[in-house]
């Protein structure tokens, strides 16, 4: 079976490394077009802009071609088609599938299903690995370092699969966290059983005052109003935490604010010309490591 990219977890630390250092090779030069001839399945069942659209760009510098769909309703599966039969189709036709939908585990099974490696964009509120090793990238870009850093997450820690999947890779790093969330969107048990396990120090808060200036990483995230099934649930916590400039008057000289976007009220606009802004870099940043992580899931970049 092909090597996919499923959850951070299928990733060993040194595998990690390596598409951090090979992204930086695509930064310094992204026009590599060593994947002519090879064709890609870019499958949205979900809305998205960034992710979507900096893999397409990603695999069209890397010579290849893309086909897909950003909506399943121009689809079969608005005709009753099943996930599995979607996969084993398109399988047939392409050398990897880069998929996005709303079902938690439903890359797994299509990679279950696929003899192609399959990249997981996001599956419902569980992982999203590829915005995850751009986090790291953003985080090593800014701190020189992943060893050792405080961060703070803030926001939807019970839906945002991005924090979840980033607790996850630097565990390997020996970080802190701080984890701000009012108690409806508190960081869902299992991932803090697996900090617990892994003997790495977390505290939990609902103000984002308390350890605003105690951290290296500020990570916001917005409040998804696409996984709540109580539309009420979702006013009362919408508007939770707005983060504004002048806010920023104590913090760490080294802390950079990064968020995976789009943005709604959690950030206001004045942040953005602070140098604490690190938001859109990161989002570029999405280019160089969907192009490194391709590479390396086709063995074009292995591991030396």
């Amino acid at each position: 079976m092909a090597k996919s990219l499923i959850s951070i977890r299928d990733f060993t630390k040194e595998e990690i490394l390596h598409v951090l250092e090979t992204a930086r090779e695509f930064e310094q030069n992204r026009e590599q077009k060593f994947l002519e001839g090879k064709v890609i399945a870019s499958l949205f069942f979900e809305p998205s802009t960034r992710t979507r659209l900096s893999f397409e760009t990603a695999i069209n510098r890397l010579g290849a071609k893309v086909i897909g769909f950003s909506d399943a309703t121009n689809t079969s599966q608005s005709k009753g088609e099943t996930l599995k039969d979607t996969i084993k189709m398109v399988d047939n036709y392409v050398d990897m599938i880069v998929m996005r939908h709303p079902l938690e585990g439903s890359s797994r099974y299509a990679s279950e299903v696929a003899r192609v490696p399959v990249v997981n964009a996001g599956d419902g509120a569980n992982q999203h690995p590829s915005q995850t090793l751009l986090d790291l990238y953003s985080i090593l870009q800014t701190q020189g370092t992943l060893e050792g850093l405080t961060i703070n997450m803030v926001g939807d820690l019970k839906y945002g699969r991005t924090t979840h999947s980033l607790l996850q890779a630097m565990s390997h790093f020996n970080p802190k966290f701080v984890f701000t969330a009012p108690e409806e969107l508190k960081m869902p048990r299992e991932y803090k059983d697996f900090l617990d396990k892994s003997g790495i120090e977390y505290i939990e808060t609902d103000s984002l005052d308390a350890y605003l200036n105690d951290c290296d990483i500020l990570y916001m995230t917005r409040v998804q109003q696409e996984r709540f099934t109580d539309p009420m649930e979702y006013e009362r916590v919408k508007d939770v935490y707005t983060l504004n400039a002048a806010m920023l008057e104590n913090v760490r000289d080294n802390m950079k604010i990064l968020h995976p976007l789009p943005r709604v009220t959690e950030i206001d606009q004045d942040v953005d010309e602070t140098k604490y802004a690190y938001y859109f870099k990161q989002a570029e940043n999405g280019l160089y490591v969907r192009m490194a992580i391709i590479s390396y899931l086709l063995g074009y970049r292995p591991l030396k």
